[in-house]
């Protein structure tokens, strides 16, 4: 008798496990309505976004062009 009454705490436990859960289930599914159903949407993953070859160059340019300027005011700075 003494296992059937553990058993019996054991299920009465987990009962209130799942209670809790639908309660917080329903409740984000509430906030989800509220926020008209953008919450439903399944998250993917987006599509890489591609630089064209001539955009690539251009990127390169000034950045070659912005270290040159760093590196020529470091060596004023350095004389």
């Amino acid at each position: 008798m003494d296992i059937l009454s553990a058993i019996k705490r054991e299920e009465r436990k987990l009962e209130k496990q799942v209670a809790s859960i639908q309660h917080k289930l329903s409740g984000i599914k509430a906030a989800a309505e509220a926020m008209g159903r953008s919450a439903d949407k399944k998250v993917t993953k987006g599509t890489k976004r591609v630089l064209s070859a001539a955009a690539r160059a251009k990127i390169g340019k000034a950045t070659r062009k912005r270290w040159a300027k760093i590196r020529a005011e470091a060596k004023k700075l350095t004389r």
